[in-house]
């Protein structure tokens, strides 16, 4: 079947589409592809019409050519013969155009030649404002360069690190592609290494700067502290009086205010003091702050930090540590203290002056560690003093030291505590300076009464010590006082060594309760040890005699009677009233009662050693036929000597002097006893029986004289009634009387031991046998050797039931 043909508003809707492509193809403005893919996109057989058409417009187009061609042909051949005429005239015209050309070529060469050096001077031109431009830029980076090395230069290290900054931060980031831009950004860090190294330096140069003059910082801190305890006593003692015109102007600072070490002035001084001193004035803190500012904006503060406190930490360690003969100087503790506050006042303020160099606790903690070092050094060391002088000015100095860095924030109750142990040993020095003291007041005291010729000389000696009494004020010109020169001295004495230890006690921050405790306490170990110690020791020494020994007890008695006034003396230093329960006593009675005892127990000792002495003069003839019909010379002495000795004990209390004569008697009737039954001697004669008889009796006739008054009716007489009673025994030969009487309280010859009586007898028995050859053919003599035997045997016998029955 054949295709149908299209119907007629199909070809005229397709001759128009072609229509259209084909003067889209004739535009020149169009692109072909997308004209032809609309062609070969359409239906399958547009290429095949297009082409059709494509030609068809082909020869269209052609046919109008032709016609055009045909229509314009004579036109060109005219225009053909009318440019072949111009022909000629065009070649006359090129030859001319051509010489015109060549003309104006040399014309135009010079021209040409001043148009180029304006070119290249409009360019040289250019380049200059370009380097105008550019050094414009590059010049404030040299200029900030040069300056940072005037800066380096000056030691402004500070400022140099901000110009740093700047650098890099601001002016070269602009020319920064040039090469000395890139060089000087490169230099850069090693300089900020070499500000780093360079204020290191200077700081390490500071810490050995400050090293040296803390001495003299402290110096003046602590100097400046002690007038600012002047300054508070005086306007207290102001106060209290009502004096209103004040003593001193401050000149700055008090230590308190932490920072400068200005003191006081006197206002009423007109000449100018020398000029007070700062730490600022004496150390360049300048270098820590600028290192301290140099670390902050290099970024490496901490480790600044570190290195500072480390180092501090060290130089610490060095002024803590003493000197190893500190102790024997007031110089040398003197100077171990000044090193220590210089040191925590450079602290101080470093640590005002900064923020967070060093921290309050770095400051305590440093503080913490030098105080245990400080306490242990001082207790060591001042245990070696033994100047009770140096010992105060040391503890003077540690309460100037103590408030002084108190007043600057540390804590000072440890040294305070330390104080009193060094009380304690200032006492310890204190005892043993007045131990020599008291020695050379009883070495040089003559133990005799105090003569006083006037009124003046009397009531200089009661200035110096508290004697009252009625009788003896009541004598006339010249007259004596009953103590020795030594107890006013003694007393004196006392009292001093209550001021010295009352200095100690000052500034101790104490109430007056514990201040008078302290002085009791110090007072009691003076007497009670030191005082009592020197009297024992005085009393124990040989070339004291009896008549020392009785000044000695006179003179502890008045001193014990004036123990009440010391009493009163430290009540009015203290202000506290001896009524108040925790005030503690004074020991001084049980003192001079005690060397007063033990002299008496010398009395007695030395009384019988010189009647030893006189004893061991004694030279009987112990076989002698009778007696010389007096008393033996060696006795006559003792009793003489005895009678004088106790002439002097009329100053004594009359118990003392009786006790004495007692003992004296005692040991006398003791030692004639043990002469007469001495081991030694084997043989006693009757005579001699009666010569020792007289030497008795005169000892009973001294013992009845009453040579100390008050014993009562023949009390000292008893003392020599054992050998009176044996020595009557002999004399009367009353045996049987004994014998029958032994044992009664009746019997006339109860003192009489039948061992003592037994010994006696048989040296007699031994002395008639050989003195009696032949009395064995008298009878009376045989008679008497039989009762001599016969008395001995019952002797015997009654020793032994004597024996049996203890």
């Amino acid at each position: 079947m054949k295709a149908l043909p299209d119907p007629p508003e199909e070809d005229d809707r397709e001759e128009k589409v072609y229509g259209n492509v084909l003067a889209e193809l004739e535009s020149v403005d169009l692109p072909l592809g997308t004209t032809l893919r609309s062609v070969y996109d359409d239906q399958p057989n547009a290429h095949k019409r297009f082409m059709e058409k494509l030609d068809a417009r082909i020869r269209n187009h052609d046919r109008e050519i032709e016609k055009m061609c045909n229509f314009h042909h004579q036109g060109f051949v005219d225009a053909i013969t009318e440019l072949l005429k111009v022909r000629a005239d065009a070649e006359k015209l090129m030859g001319q155009v051509t010489d015109t050309n060549q003309r104006l070529q040399e014309a135009g060469r010079e021209v040409t030649s001043q148009t180029e050096e304006v070119i290249r001077c409009r360019l040289q031109q250019r380049n200059m404002a370009t380097t105008v431009e550019k050094l414009q830029l590059c010049i404030p980076v040299l200029e900030m360069y040069s300056k940072l090395k005037e800066q380096l230069e000056s030691k402004r290290y500070y400022a140099a690190l901000k110009t740093m900054e700047q650098l890099e931060n601001v002016y070269i980031p602009r020319v920064s592609k040039y090469r000395f831009c890139q060089i000087m950004a490169e230099t850069l860090p090693k300089l900020r290494e070499e500000i780093k190294e360079i204020s290191m330096s200077d700081l390490k140069d500071f810490l050995e700067s400050i090293r040296k003059h803390s001495d003299k910082i402290g110096e003046t801190a602590m100097r400046q502290a002690q007038q600012h305890r002047t300054f508070i006593s005086a306007m207290q003692k102001q106060a209290s009086s009502g004096c209103t015109k004040p003593l001193y102007s401050l000149n700055g600072r008090t230590p308190t205010q932490h920072n400068g070490l200005h003191g006081e002035e006197p206002a009423e001084e007109e000449e100018s003091e020398e000029e007070v001193l700062t730490a600022q004035d004496l150390v360049d803190f300048s270098p820590v702050y600028r290192c301290l500012h140099i670390y902050t904006v290099l970024g490496d503060r901490d480790s600044f930090e570190n290195y500072y406190r480390k180092q501090r930490k060290k130089q610490a360690r060095l002024v803590l540590q003493p000197q190893s003969n500190m102790h024997e100087t007031v110089e040398g503790y003197r100077k171990y203290f000044n090193q220590i506050v210089g040191f925590f006042v450079v602290e101080d303020h470093i640590l005002h002056a900064t923020q967070g160099l060093v921290t309050r606790a770095f400051t305590d903690e440093l503080w913490n560690m030098a105080l245990s070092k400080i306490i242990a050094v001082l207790r060591t060391h001042s245990s070696y003093c033994s100047d009770p002088d140096l010992v105060l000015e040391l503890k003077n100095m540690i309460v100037i030291f103590a408030d002084t860095l108190q007043g600057y924030g540390f804590t000072v109750n440890r040294l305070f505590d330390l104080l009193f142990e060094i009380r304690d040993q200032y006492n310890e020095t204190l005892l043993k300076k007045w131990a020599l003291v008291f020695r050379e007041i009883f070495e040089q005291d003559n133990y005799s009464p105090i003569p006083v010729e006037t009124e003046e000389e009397y009531k200089s000696v009661i200035s110096r010590f508290p004697f009252h009494e009625a009788d003896i004020e009541k004598q006339p010109f010249p007259k004596k006082l009953p103590m020795s020169q030594s107890v006013p001295q003694i007393y004196t004495q006392v009292k001093e060594f209550i001021y010295a230890s009352l200095k100690f006690s000052e500034s101790l921050h104490r109430s007056s309760t514990e201040i008078d405790d302290m002085l009791r306490k110090s007072t009691n170990l003076l007497l009670t040890r030191t005082l009592s110690g020197c009297l024992q020791n005085l009393i124990k020494k040989p070339h004291i005699g009896l008549t020392e020994l009785v000044q000695i007890i006179i003179n502890t008695t008045h001193l014990e009677q004036a123990c009440r006034y010391l009493e009163d003396f430290i009540t009015n230093i203290t202000n506290v009233s001896p009524e108040t329960i925790h005030t503690t006593r004074l020991y001084g009675l049980a003192t001079f009662k005690d060397a007063r005892h033990a002299a008496e127990g010398e009395i007695y000792t030395k009384l019988n050693q010189k009647i030893d002495e006189f004893i061991q003069l004694a030279d009987y003839e112990w076989g002698m036929s009778e007696s010389d019909g007096r008393a033996s010379g060696y006795l006559m002495d003792l009793i003489n000597f005895l009678r004088s000795t106790f002439q002097v004990f009329t100053h004594l209390p009359g118990k003392v002097a009786q006790t004495a004569c007692m003992s004296a008697c005692k040991h006398l009737a003791s030692s004639l006893l043990q002469m007469l039954l001495d081991p030694d001697l084997k043989q006693i004669s009757l005579g001699a029986i009666q010569q020792f008889n007289l030497d008795v009796i005169q000892c009973e006739l001294f013992a009845s004289s009453e040579p100390v008054p008050g014993f009562q009716g023949d009390t000292l007489q008893l003392a020599f009634i054992d050998l009176r009673q044996l020595l009557d025994l002999f004399m009367v030969w009353d045996w049987s009387t004994y014998l029958a009487d032994y044992g009664q309280p009746t019997s006339k010859y109860l003192r009489v031991n039948p061992s003592t009586a037994l010994a006696l007898l048989e040296k007699m028995k031994d002395t008639s046998k050989k003195n009696n050859i032949f009395s064995q053919f008298r009878k009376n003599d045989r008679d008497k050797q039989k009762l001599i035997e016969t008395v001995v045997k019952q002797l015997r016998s009654l020793v032994n039931g004597m024996s049996q029955h203890s």
